[in-house]
């Protein structure tokens, strides 16, 4: 079944819709379409909401469950201004209210007896409040049906939402009620008896002013019966100005408490960016140890190993020099007479026999403390490299008289540590 279609929006409409989604920043038309047809479509009533939804304050329309705020009434420095009906003056006038004296009695006494039967069939709708959000917003559409759209904005919110926002932005809360039942008034505010009994009414239409003082959401004001306009706002100026210090010094303590707060949390980040960056150094102080440990155990290794191979070397040049045949007698008709000139310009002289493999003129001069490590026997003319040892392509290196090697011979000793 297909979900049914949203009716279109008027060019009013449309307009406060755009302007809604410019004010608040949201992307989704439907969020905004939403949120504005909660409130009636009143910009300023859903803007606030959106934004006090921003502020981390829960909407009017997901109240949290938690206990209202109270309002402190037992002030006895509240201004009340209570306006009396006028009475009567001149003879004309008293003759009017004697001849009216009995019907309005009558009229008066039937009303309330009506009023209490009514009680027992349809109960008193303040003391059974589901939805004040709805309430309020039926109120503001039955206001402005009979008197028009210029009206103040009214809160949009419950009673309790209203004194969180006052005391937490510091201003006054001007709290109104009404009944459709009294003599002086037109209509009857459907709002919750709670706020009725806090405020203590004795006639409507009543106005209660309400402001943080000592640190208590306190009513300042009272404002009882019907009041012109141009008394009413003086009535409200004066109300305001006797208790604008009061206001003043919440506002003094709050900024100096934000300050300190402020403060206390530039603080704890300094100390916090101090300590990274103590922690930074112990880091980069531990890295650097660390590096110069691995440093120092790699020098200590490597000599270890320089160690290990020079014994090694020495071992082996011990080995080889243990192996070597015995040096020939100077008048053997088969011996040679070799003289080496090492790489340190030194000469070494050794006779050996025609017979030997070049191994073995290796080998000596091998075992030889003075002879690098790695090396290579060259003749000098003509110049040729000795093929002393082993390789795949002449695994038995030629004797020395296969070499070609006279009698007597000076042979270089050419260093390959090196290479």
């Amino acid at each position: 079944m297909a979900a049914p279609e949203e009716p279109e929006l008027s060019q009013a409409q449309t307009e406060k819709l755009l302007q809604f989604q410019d004010l608040t920043g949201l992307e989704s038309m439907d969020q905004c379409r939403r949120t504005l047809e909660q409130h009636n479509w009143n910009i300023e009533a859903a803007v606030q909401d959106r934004l006090n939804e921003q502020e981390g304050v829960p909407s009017v329309f997901n109240p949290p469950p938690s206990r209202p705020l109270q309002v402190n009434t037992a002030d006895h420095r509240v201004y009340s201004y209570i306006v009396s009906r006028p009475q009567p003056r001149g003879l004309l006038g008293w003759s009017y209210y004697l001849i009216m004296l009995p019907f309005r009695f009558t009229y008066y006494t039937l009303l309330d007896i009506f009023r209490f039967a009514l009680r027992f069939i349809r109960p008193d709708p303040r003391g059974r409040v589901t939805d004040p959000v709805g309430d309020v917003v039926s109120f503001i559409h039955s206001f402005e049906e009979k008197y028009g759209q210029a009206h103040p904005v009214f809160y949009q919110g419950t009673y309790s939402q209203a004194l969180n926002d006052a005391k937490r932005e510091l201003r006054y809360l001007l709290v109104y009620l009404h009944g459709d039942d009294h003599q002086d008034t037109d209509e009857f505010c459907r709002n919750k008896m709670c706020v009725s009994q806090a405020l203590r009414e004795n006639t409507y239409p009543f106005l209660a002013m309400i402001m943080l003082k000592d640190r208590k959401m306190t009513v300042v004001g009272r404002l009882e019966g019907l009041i012109q306009p141009e008394d009413l706002i003086n009535q409200l100026t004066f109300i305001m100005d006797a208790n604008q210090t009061y206001l003043m010094s919440e506002r003094l303590e709050r900024e100096e408490r934000n300050q300190t707060q402020v403060l206390r949390q530039q603080q704890d980040e300094a100390y916090l960016a101090s300590l990274r960056a103590d922690q930074e150094k112990d880091r980069k102080k531990r890295e650097e140890q660390e590096q110069r440990r691995q440093e120092e155990e790699k020098v200590r290794q490597s000599a270890l190993a320089e160690e290990r191979r020079r014994r090694t070397l020495e071992e082996e040049k011990e080995r080889k020099s243990e192996c070597l045949p015995p040096e020939p007698p100077a008048d053997d008709p088969e011996s040679v007479k070799i003289v080496f000139k090492l790489p340190n310009d030194t000469r070494v002289e050794r006779r050996f026999l025609f017979g030997q493999s070049l191994t073995v003129i290796y080998d000596f001069l091998f075992s030889l403390k003075e002879t690098p490590e790695k090396f290579q026997i060259v003749t000098n003319f003509p110049r040729r490299v000795l093929p002393c040892l082993p390789t795949e392509e002449q695994p038995n290196p030629p004797t020395l008289k296969e070499a070609g090697l006279s009698r007597s011979e000076v042979l270089f000793v050419q260093d390959l540590t090196d290479d």
